[in-house]
C-alpha cells in the first residue's frame, strides 16, 4: 500500500524522536527545562534526518510512569517542542503522546503533523489499569480542528498491555479499518523495543487491504527483509539509539547502515 503523504515510496521507515520527560512527569530535568528537551531531542532529529529516514514521530517515551489521560502541562510542553523544531525538519513527521487519543490528535492537529499514531480501540488489562480508549471521540476531534487529513495509525495491540479482546489480532484489525476507520494498522511487540511476532504481522498484513500495515517495535537488521517483505514499512526507535539503547541518544551511523539495507529492499 503506497504512502500517498510520504511520496511514492511504497515501503517507508519512520524513525521515533523521543523527547525526554516532560513537565509534570516524575523524571522531568526541571534544573535543565524546556531548553534542555529542545536540545536533546533535536540532535536526534539531526542524526535521523541525516541518516535517510523517511518520516520522523515524536512520543513522550520517558514519561513513565505511564498515564491514561495527558496532562495539560505535558501536552503544552510536548506542542511547544515540536513548534521548536519544525524549522529543522525535512521530512514528514507525526505525534504520539503515550497513552491519550485525544492528546496526540490535538498537538498533531496544532503542529501540523501528518499522522498520529495511538491505541484507539478495544479494550487492555495494562500497567496503567484497564483501558479502553475512544476511537470515535479522536475522530471526531480531528474533525473539530479542521485537520481531516492528518492520519490516525492505530496500533492494535498495545506495549505494556493484554487485550481483553478475544476475537484473533487480525479480525481485530480489520474491524478497526471498517468501524473506525484507521488510516494504517500497526503491530506491536509486548514492550518498547521488542519485535511483534511474525505471525501477528504476517495474519494482519495478509487480512488488511486499503491501508497500509507497519510493524511497530522491535524492527533491526536481523528482521527487516521479513519486515519489508510482508508490511508496508516500519517504526523504529530502540534500534536506532546508540547500543540499541531506548534511553540513549540516536546513532546516525546506526540509522545510515539499517537505512542502506533498507534502500535494497524497496
Amino acid at each position: 500500500m503506497v504512502f500517498d503523504f510520504f511520496g511514492p515510496k511504497k515501503k517507508v521507515i519512520v524513525g521515533m524522536a523521543h523527547i525526554g520527560a516532560l513537565p509534570g512527569s516524575p523524571l522531568y530535568d526541571a534544573d535543565g527545562g524546556m531548553a534542555k528537551l529542545i536540545e536533546a531531542v533535536g540532535r536526534d532529529v539531526d542524526a535521523l534526518q541525516a541518516g535517510g529516514i523517511d518520516a520522523i514521530m515524536f512520543g513522550n517515551e520517558n514519561d513513565r510512569p505511564y498515564q491514561l489521560q495527558a496532562p495539560a502541562e505535558g501536552v503544552a510542553a510536548m506542542t511547544a517542542i515540536v513548534e521548536a523544531l519544525k524549522p529543522r525538519l525535512t521530512v514528514p513527521f507525526g505525534i504520539n503522546y503515550l497513552w491519550d487519543p485525544k492528546a496526540s490528535v490535538a498537538i498533531g492537529a496544532a503542529t501540523g503533523a501528518s499522522f498520529v499514531r495511538e491505541i484507539f480501540t478495544g479494550v487492555f488489562a495494562s500497567d496503567m489499569g484497564i483501558w479502553a480508549p475512544d476511537a470515535a471521540g479522536a475522530a471526531r476531534l480531528r474533525r473539530n480542528l479542521g485537520r481531516p487529513d492528518m492520519k490516525m495509525w492505530f496500533n492494535v495491540n498495545a506495549e505494556f498491555a493484554h487485550s481483553l479482546d478475544q476475537r484473533p489480532i487480525e479480525l481485530r484489525a480489520k474491524s478497526a479499518v471498517f468501524s473506525s476507520i484507521a488510516d494504517a494498522i500497526l503491530v506491536s511487540g509486548p514492550l518498547t523495543g521488542q519485535p511483534a511476532a511474525e505471525t501477528d504481522l504476517r495474519k494482519v498484513a495478509a487480512a488488511i487491504t486499503g491501508v497500509p500495515v507497519l510493524a511497530n517495535t522491535g524492527v533491526n537488521l536481523d528482521n527487516v527483509r521479513m519486515v519489508m517483505q510482508v508490511a508496508s514499512g516500519a517504526i523504529v526507535g530502540t534500534h536506532f539509539k546508540v547500543e540499541a539503547n531506548t534511553w540513549n541518544p540516536v546513532d546516525r551511523d546506526r540509522v545510515k547502515r539499517f537505512m542502506d539495507v533498507v534502500a535494497t529492499l524497496r
